[in-house]
């Protein structure tokens, strides 16, 4: 059977085999990092060295990197976190404001939080490539700043690439003294990411997106930042996450991140190159085929590098993904998170796109083993490929 051709990076990208070298070497040694003994301590210094190691390559402290099992417990410990801390400080502050086009793993838990009755989450409007109307966060926030407990914005989309003004946020809510909480899960490796100087008091980043191990990632959050902790437990990480450190991914998470970052404007330079070459081939074999997000006279400084979704009229996206697998093409219809759910993309829904447009598109993402061979594999099958979902001839 012949390799896949793998272009759904955006939902995970293939372990880099210097990370599964780390990893190899750490798996064998049965310690507890929470241990006194001297395995125990072998194994924090792994795990304290790994915090160092991600630290620098984010532009933190290495008290800021409160380890989790991933991109979505990382969302969930800011959103709850902060707000369960920030309204116990102030009861007055209800209120929490994200985008419309933010990934589940922020959406839910904010929606669950709505539910129980105590937070009033405000869903941001975006435009139609995506993006943040600022102007309408900052009249939220005007409207009563002393009721806004956080704001959730995530750095770029999973779904659209689309690159969100973080810097424009942070400057509306600073003066209010308002938390801001970014998803950098799509952003970490292929834009640069500094923590510090974005002015963010907490960010979401994972291992799997940049090369390393599922299971391992971490909420960057400032120590003064209060964050009340969703696991109780042992009191590890600050207090703020409990639980048994899995040093081998740790320290493949590290090692991921470092490698990432280092690589960061030679891969994004390369990823340009194969989006470009990805959406002509495809314009031309199907050319009635909608981009969403922001095109090439933007793309450069509006989008992901790796990130091509586009709409086929005429099909269902669940159709042409399955007909487009069988060639040994592996794409997707968004978010990995809601694969399997037949439902139109919120993302594009908030980007006032339509329903049946919403429910026709493809996400196509690249990275670290793309090539042109993979994009003109795809060029090729696509044309045939929209032709039988459409059940009628180009």
């Amino acid at each position: 059977m012949s390799t896949p051709v793998y272009l759904d990076h955006a939902a995970t990208t293939p372990m880099v085999p210097a990370v599964l070298d780390v990893m190899t070497r750490h798996l064998a040694a049965a310690a507890n990092p929470s241990s006194l003994h001297a395995s125990g301590r072998r194994a924090r210094r792994i795990v304290e060295e790994s915090r160092e190691t991600i630290a620098d390559a984010l532009g933190c402290r290495p008290g800021e990197v409160v380890l989790t099992s991933g991109g979505t417990e990382a969302d969930n410990l800011a959103v709850k976190g902060i707000y369960w801390a920030r309204r116990a400080a102030d009861p007055r502050r209800v209120r929490v404001l994200t985008t419309a086009v933010e990934h589940h793993a922020v959406l839910d838990p904010l929606d669950w939080l709505a539910e129980q009755g105590d937070a009033e989450v405000e869903h941001l409007p975006v435009d139609a490539e995506g993006r943040l109307d600022v102007d309408a966060l900052r009249a939220s926030i005007e409207r009563d700043p002393t009721s806004v407990a956080l704001v959730s914005v995530m750095w770029a989309n999973n779904e659209v690439g689309t690159r969100q003004p973080v810097a424009d946020v942070v400057a509306v809510t600073s003066p209010h003294g308002i938390p801001v909480h970014t998803d950098a899960v799509q952003a970490l490796g292929v834009l640069p990411v500094d923590f510090a100087a974005s002015g963010v008091d907490a960010m979401t980043v994972t291992g799997h997106k940049v090369g390393g191990p599922h299971g391992a990632g971490a909420l960057v959050v400032r120590r003064e930042v209060a964050v009340v902790p969703l696991v109780h437990g042992g009191g590890q990480e600050r207090d703020i996450r409990s639980g048994t450190l899995d040093t081998p991914a740790i320290a493949g998470f590290a090692a991921a991140v470092e490698l990432a970052v280092a690589a960061q404007a030679a891969h994004a330079t390369r990823m340009a190159g194969l989006r470009e070459r990805l959406v002509a081939g495809v314009l031309a074999a199907v050319p009635d085929a909608v981009l969403n997000g922001p095109g090439p006279e933007t793309w450069e400084a509006e989008r992901l590098p790796g990130n091509v979704h586009l709409s086929f009229p005429g099909c269902e996206g669940d159709s042409l993904l399955m007909l487009l697998d069988t060639r040994g093409i592996e794409c997707s219809t968004g978010s990995a998170c809601s694969a399997g759910v037949p439902q139109a993309s919120h993302v594009l829904l908030a980007m006032g796109r339509g329903e049946r447009a919403a429910r026709s598109s493809l996400r196509f993402s690249l990275g670290h083993t793309s090539s042109e061979a993979d994009v003109d594999a795809l060029v090729a099958a696509i044309g045939p490929c929209v032709e039988r979902a459409r059940g009628v001839r180009l």
